[in-house]
């Protein structure tokens, strides 16, 4: 666990205000098959290159303290992608999940997955249950990957579950509340979403955490994922840090 000593020097050195550092922050990261095309190469070198930059950005908030950093690797709309690029992509995450957990332990990042996981490939799942069940005594901070996630999908598959309830009669339909949906989301006990940043100068949610970032400030950066640096990570943190969040009131 990083002290907040620790934490409040490192915030300083890099112009951010330890005090007011988000607890959870949500990356969209947008730009590599463009990376890659901008340089004349395959969309599969794109992605290389941003599984990369996964380490540098989790590693930056372990040593912030921020307690839970939530990133789109893979949304229920990729599947659509040609067969080539979807095979790649998924090999490329069991790759990933492989070379990282030595970096996960050493700074005791916990794992976590949310999405309809059982799309995975069966290597693929397999690998990352067996990394997620050795993580997950790590407490300085937990990386979810939202892999084969779609918002619309978690709010229809939470709805069903309370459904089956109501059906059952578990549950009193007129008792269901917000926190009875939240209870039913792929992670529950995780926290709303404080900021959204998405790369590439994009400006769209595009079906991510649609109920976990209802009140997240949104930051778009210009560059593409693939260049997104510790730097630029920590400008739009300082962007965060700018706004006055009021949740509906005055």
């Amino acid at each position: 666990m990083v002290g907040a000593a620790e934490v409040a020097a490192r915030a300083s050195a890099a112009g951010l205000d330890a005090a007011r550092l988000p607890r959870h922050v949500a990356i969209i990261m947008d730009g590599n098959g463009r990376w890659a095309t901008a340089r004349k190469q395959d969309r599969t070198r794109g992605h290389e290159q941003g599984a990369m930059v996964v380490r540098a950005i989790t590693t930056a908030s372990v040593k912030l303290g921020i307690a839970r950093l939530t990133l789109y690797a893979f949304s229920s709309e990729n599947w659509s992608r040609p067969q080539l690029e979807v095979d790649f992509l998924m090999g490329l995450l069991e790759r990933f999940l492989e070379g990282e957990l030595a970096t996960l332990m050493e700074n005791g990042v916990r794992l976590e997955a949310i999405g309809s996981l059982e799309r995975l490939p069966a290597a693929v799942r397999s690998t990352l249950e067996r990394i997620i069940r050795t993580t997950s005594a790590n407490s300085a901070m937990t990386l979810c990957l939202a892999l084969s996630y779609g918002g619309r999908d978690e709010l229809v598959d939470a709805c069903r579950a309370i459904a089956a309830l109501v059906a059952a009669g578990r549950l009193d339909a007129g008792q269901i509340t917000a926190s009875t949906l939240q209870a039913h989301l792929y992670a529950p006990a995780a926290s709303d979403v404080d900021v959204v940043i998405r790369t590439a100068g994009e400006m769209r949610l595009s079906n991510f955490l649609i109920w976990q970032a209802t009140y997240a400030e949104y930051v778009s950066v210009a560059p593409l994922w693939p260049d997104f640096s510790v730097s630029d990570y920590h400008a739009a943190l300082a962007e965060y840090q700018r706004r006055e969040r009021r949740f509906g009131g005055l």
